[in-house]
Parts: structure tokens; sequence; C-alpha cells
């Protein structure tokens, strides 16, 4: 039996080609999975923020926010919208850009931290990305970030104590350092095995081969 091919996943939970990406990995390890020989990944999240100065509580729309940060007009930042929500939708999520709350993402990141060292970072993961692109709640707060901490099952108190201490705080750092000597100026990117980089929400079939090209090269190596 081997050892699971380790999946390293840099994101950020405003990221909506990184909860796309997910779904798009999540199909495409189950492919791989599928071949049977104990073939499986273990996935490990890590911080990004693509916009860190973004405050808490931004006051205006998704397309407010967009327009501004990327100087585009809000007609264009609209179709933007439209295109990223149709192919969201073709992976079976209903992304709600209306109702999206725009925040700053490091709390989150702490939070997924925490959820780490306590055994449910990805169920967490899953949890923030669905908050904030399908519910329209808010992952910026510290106490909403404890209430969608409890509801994947960790202790609230515990979640609030690690936000409001910044706990984790240097580990969503080192996370940044990671990504900046490994050269990641976009997310989602995968990095497989410790030694190949897929950037961007590929095909679950280009995640699929690259799996099994991991796995070929292990096999050869103890053969």
């Amino acid at each position: 039996m081997s050892e699971p091919i380790k999946i390293d996943i840099w994101s950020d939970i405003a990221c909506p080609w990184c909860y796309i990406g997910k779904r798009k990995f999540e199909a495409g390890s189950g492919l791989f999975a599928g071949a049977g020989d104990g073939r499986d990944v273990e996935v490990e999240y890590h911080s990004f923020e693509l916009s860190p100065d973004t405050p808490v509580d931004f006051d205006g729309s998704e397309i407010d926010f967009l327009s501004g940060h990327k100087g585009l007009p809000a007609e264009q930042v609209e179709q933007m919208l439209e295109r990223v929500t149709g192919i969201a939708s073709s992976v079976g999520l209903d992304y709600d850009f209306d109702h999206l709350k725009h925040t700053n993402t490091v709390k989150a990141h702490e939070l997924l931290h925490f959820a780490k060292a306590n055994g449910k970072q990805l169920e967490l993961a899953e949890r923030l990305f669905r908050a904030y692109f399908v519910e329209g709640r808010h992952v910026g707060r510290i106490a909403d970030l404890a209430d969608l901490a409890a509801e994947v099952g960790l202790d609230r108190e515990a979640a609030l104590q690690a936000l409001e201490s910044e706990q984790y705080l240097e580990d969503v750092r080192a996370d940044q350092a990671t990504a900046g000597e490994y050269g990641i100026n976009g997310v989602p990117f995968f990095v497989i095995d410790g030694k190949y980089g897929v950037s961007g929400a590929q095909d679950a079939q280009t995640f699929a081969q690259v799996l099994e090209q991991v796995w070929s090269e292990r096999a050869a190596v103890t053969a």
C-alpha cells in the first residue's frame, strides 16, 4: 500500500476560481482513486490573500469592488461575473454574486489553520467557500467565522480565542512566504507530491493525469 500523494493547495476563500478548482480537483482525484491499487491523495490548504488591503466591512457590491480594484467598467465586470457563474454552475456550484459580502480574508485563513490543528481543515474550507459564494454569509468577522467553525464540529469558544489572539497569524504569513518562494502569484495553485505545480482551475482529466504520472513514477522507483 503506497502513501497517499500529498496535494498542497494555495487558495483564497474570496477566489471564485478556487472553489471551482476545488470541485474539478475533487473530480480528478476521484478518477485517479477509482483506478484502484490503493491510489489516494492527502490534501492540505495554504493561505493566499488576493486583496489583503480589503476592509472587513466593504461598503458595496462585488461589482463595485471589482470595478474599483481592477479599474474596469461595471458592465464589463458584470459580464465577467456572469461567465464565472456559468462555469461554477457546470461543476454544481450555485454562485450568488448579488448577495456576496466582500471582505478581508485573513481571519478566514487563520481559522483554516486552527481547523487543520484540530483535524477539520477540509470540512472548514468547503464550509467557508459555500458560505461566501453561495449563501451570502460574512466570512471576515470573528463571530461569524466562529459560527461557521461550530457548524463543522469545531469548538466555537476555542475558535474565537484563536482568532482574537491571532494564534495562527504566523502560520498564514509562513504560507504566504512559501508561495513567494515558489513564485505563486495567482490561485488556485496545486503543488503535487512536492514537485509538480498545476496552476488554475484545470479540467478534472488534467488533474487525474498528473496524479497518475506521479503514481507511475513512484512505482518505477520502487520496482
